[in-house]
């Protein structure tokens, strides 16, 4: 391993085979960082925070304060970050709170650019991007491969499922079926996320199904959750069939949907 005479590691600290400590890296005596994690300079991680192999985090992060919760009473939490991600300058993230669990995770092979923020108990999955000046609320979660746009906000409680992309400048405040395309200032469900299936192999047949049930969601009759459940009961595409369950699924928010 190689730490530079003017980091702070604090004892306690578990340092693994081949980390990077820059200069005036701060590491609390909690944190856990598995090998090849590189702090590059002027780095705070904190908390009782694991950091998982070959992340790389970039000057002036904090890792693992405490979160920014008036609830918070000093309950024990903690953050747990997967292996691969890239976690540029001025990134926040924060551990959780008994409220919520008591952990903030976050996923594998992720992207997270200058200056967002991952608040307290969020739950983010595997090779999710966020954008510079994006925000994470509380409690949300975040399904695999979701891309959420630049100065975007998404609200606490909700849930974006896979493979869905929020473009820039863009408020959310309620679950994103998995696949869809959300944007303007008040986030609008308006497509699908056609570019990132077709980036993703999926099969002409499979997209010509998810755009048949998203028609169907905008246009069917009865209820929301009335149209995914007919969905269910007529389709054989398992990618039409993660929106089924999604919708179905247990949610503190209520669902853009497609035109509202």
């Amino acid at each position: 391993m190689s730490i530079h005479p003017s980091a702070v590691i604090e004892p306690g600290a578990q340092i693994g085979a081949g980390c990077t400590v820059g200069p005036f890296c701060v590491v609390g005596p909690q944190v856990k960082l598995a090998e090849g994690v590189e702090l590059k300079s002027h780095v705070v991680v904190t908390g009782d925070t694991e950091i998982g192999a070959g992340t790389v985090i970039f000057p002036f992060s904090v890792i693992g304060e405490i979160p920014q919760d008036l609830k918070f009473r000093g309950e024990h939490s903690r953050l747990v970050i997967g292996a691969r991600n890239r976690i540029r300058e001025h990134v926040t993230m924060n551990a959780g709170t008994e409220g919520g669990g008591g952990i903030t995770r976050v996923g594998d092979d992720g992207l997270f650019m200058a200056g967002s923020h991952i608040a307290h108990d969020a739950q983010i999955g595997d090779r999710v991007i966020v954008v510079n000046s994006a925000a994470i609320a509380g409690h949300c979660v975040l399904e695999d491969d979701v891309i959420v746009g630049g100065l975007s906000g998404v609200h606490q409680w909700v849930r974006i499922g896979k493979g869905a992309i929020i473009g820039a400048v863009t408020m959310v405040t309620n679950d994103v079926i998995p696949y869809g395309l959300v944007q303007a200032p008040r986030g609008q469900l308006d497509g699908l996320n056609l570019v990132g299936l077709k980036r993703r192999g999926v099969s002409r047949a499979d997209i010509t199904a998810l755009r048949a049930a998203f028609q169907m969601l905008a246009q069917g009759e009865g209820a929301f959750q009335d149209r995914a459940r007919r969905l269910g009961d007529e389709t054989e595409s398992q990618y039409v069939r993660e929106i089924v369950n999604f919708v179905m699924a247990r949610s503190d928010r209520s669902f853009l949907t497609p035109g509202g």
